[in-house]
């Protein structure tokens, strides 16, 4: 391994080495302790204690930041064991509905053609440029509706995607068709309880997951330079844990080999040559409503 000169500092192979070394145990805990949350929230929900109403926001939130290890694992560095991120992407993807072999595909080409208006496929459908869109973009109602269109056209073997490759498309026609039957069975299992400890609150918890994700390369320069086309969100320790460490953003992207519980390590030796850093997602997300017409 190369000595490599980043961010004005020399890594040398005896730091650089330990940064890329996944492992299970991280994960492992966290996921645990945030998929227990949110089945400890859906258990004293069905239980409708005063004021549970309240609950299914938090419960919306808790859900819906499951997207964090689904990234993660799309990645394959959430986990060092091949099969346990190939398992828990599909099953965080399930409760999303977001197949992880599709989203697998669209996501690395996002990674390799960021902010490139003509190949990168998270541009496919533009951000709202005024505040009536911007407010349909939030309320995460679009975002569903296109997930819902790509599964059952992925479940036909209508996919026309230019980013998903010929041999890929039975195992994407497969696995759409399988999360279509198993949310059949789950609602004859579940009954109307799912409503209220899933789809409610996963409605409820988009918003916040989209005033996340916008924070990511909103207003960042179309280049190919990661510490410019990508942002770095400094966050309080309970929004880190939460997302998983994507706040360090530019981070992930100079380098998505680095496992999420060491980029934290890694903006330390970053920081310097990072473009775009801003405080705090509310008042990022505040600064780009004043902007909008």
């Amino acid at each position: 391994i190369r000595d490599r000169i980043m961010a004005g500092v020399c890594l040398t192979k005896e730091t650089w080495r330990p940064l890329l070394v996944k492992s299970d145990g991280p994960a492992l805990v966290r996921l645990v302790i945030h998929v227990g949350l949110v089945l400890f929230l859906a258990t004293i929900i069905s239980l409708r204690p005063p004021y549970w109403p309240a609950l299914v926001i938090l419960q919306g939130v808790t859900l819906i930041f499951l997207f964090a290890p689904l990234h993660e694992c799309i990645h394959n560095t959430a986990f060092k064991s091949t099969w346990c991120n190939r398992l828990v992407a599909i099953a965080c993807g399930w409760l999303l509905l977001l197949p992880p072999a599709w989203f697998r595909y669209y996501h690395l080409n996002h990674h390799r053609f960021t902010n490139d208006p003509a190949r990168d496929p998270e541009l496919i459908t533009p951000k709202p440029l005024n505040r009536r869109d911007h407010l349909i973009y939030m309320t995460g109602l679009t975002t569903w509706w296109r997930q819902l269109l790509v599964l059952l056209r992925n479940a036909f073997g209508q996919n026309r995607d230019d980013f998903i490759p010929r041999k890929a498309h039975r195992r994407i026609t497969l696995e759409a068709a399988l999360f279509i039957a198993a949310y059949g069975i789950a609602y004859q299992i579940i009954g109307d309880a799912v409503y209220w400890s899933w789809v409610l609150p996963a409605l409820i918890g988009q918003p916040f997951l989209r005033g996340f994700l916008l924070a990511e390369h909103l207003n960042c320069p179309n280049v190919r330079n990661m510490t410019e086309n990508s942002r770095t969100t400094i966050t309080n320790v309970v929004v880190r844990w939460l997302t998983w460490n994507m706040s360090f953003h530019a981070e992930h992207h100079y380098q998505p080999a680095v496992p999420f519980h060491k980029l934290p390590l890694f903006h330390q030796y970053l920081r310097p040559q990072l473009q775009v850093i801003h405080e705090g997602y509310f008042d990022l997300n505040r600064d780009h409503w004043s902007r909008l017409t």
